[in-house]
């Protein structure tokens, strides 16, 4: 079985004035369908690089890149802008949601740019669809100002699956969250992944780490450990256990 993802020996070099900084330096990685896995690393690992270049928001320097198969590494621009649209679906630390504008609505925006137009109808329905996946279908008709913060980021996530992609890509995605409400949004993301969708989260919280499956550690621009996630974190036992100790 192919891998959703794979990289060969991908470098990435910036030119700052007459400095080179080399953010990646020879990754090999394989990510395949279903998978959950935590890329963590401190300020200046690589991993913000990183997650640009899966995400084909960058390209590499050097090296292959390939996602479903396809090898983006020298695609151009709008091709990049393609494979964005139809495969990949993105989560933000900042929610970057429309503030006067409906849930819905909200979630609807990636299928106005998706080459594949569907009819008003049935951009509604799917639209929908993906609110009721995060637990937001009786939330639609509110704008992003009459929603809480893990209200703004579930939605957040269903504008993600929209274009229904193969892949989630999710960059600090409870870093403006309080405690309970990181593990509620945890619990939508481990209920994505057991219904099968392949999910990248940079965290650099270890304690968040812990609620994917497999945790990539980057230091200096190289992957220096790539291990299963030990001991679990279940989000639905997580939020039992704080709801018990509220109660004591």
């Amino acid at each position: 079985m192919k891998p959703v993802i794979e990289l060969q020996d991908v470098h990435k070099t910036y030119q700052t004035g007459e400095v080179e900084v080399k953010a990646v330096r020879g990754v090999s990685l394989e990510i395949h369908q279903g998978e959950f896995v935590a890329l963590m690393g401190a300020s200046g690992s690589g991993k913000s690089t990183m997650m640009n270049t899966l995400g084909c928001l960058d390209r590499p320097t050097s090296g292959k890149y390939f996602l479903d198969g396809i090898d983006v590494s020298q695609l151009d621009r709008d091709a990049l802008a393609d494979i964005r649209n139809q495969k990949i679906g993105f989560v933000f630390q900042g929610f970057n949601l429309l503030s006067r504008t409906s849930a819905l609505e909200n979630v609807e925006l990636p299928m106005l740019y998706n080459r594949q137009r569907l009819d008003g109808g049935s951009q509604r329905e799917r639209a929908l669809q993906a609110l009721a996946t995060v637990g937001l279908a009786d939330r639609a008709d509110h704008t992003s100002s009459q929603l809480s913060g893990g209200q703004q980021q579930r939605v957040a996530i269903a504008r993600a699956l929209a274009n229904r992609p193969s892949l989630l890509l999710a960059d600090e995605p409870t870093g403006n969250l309080d405690s309970r409400t990181s593990v509620e949004i945890m619990g939508v993301f481990q209920k994505l992944n057991d219904d099968g969708m392949t999910i990248i989260m940079v965290t650099h919280e270890l304690d968040v780490a812990q609620y994917s499956r497999r945790m990539v550690v980057m230091r200096d621009g190289r992957v220096v450990s790539d291990t299963p996630v030990a001991k679990r974190l279940n989000a639905a036992d997580e939020l039992a256990r704080l709801q018990q100790e509220q109660l004591q």
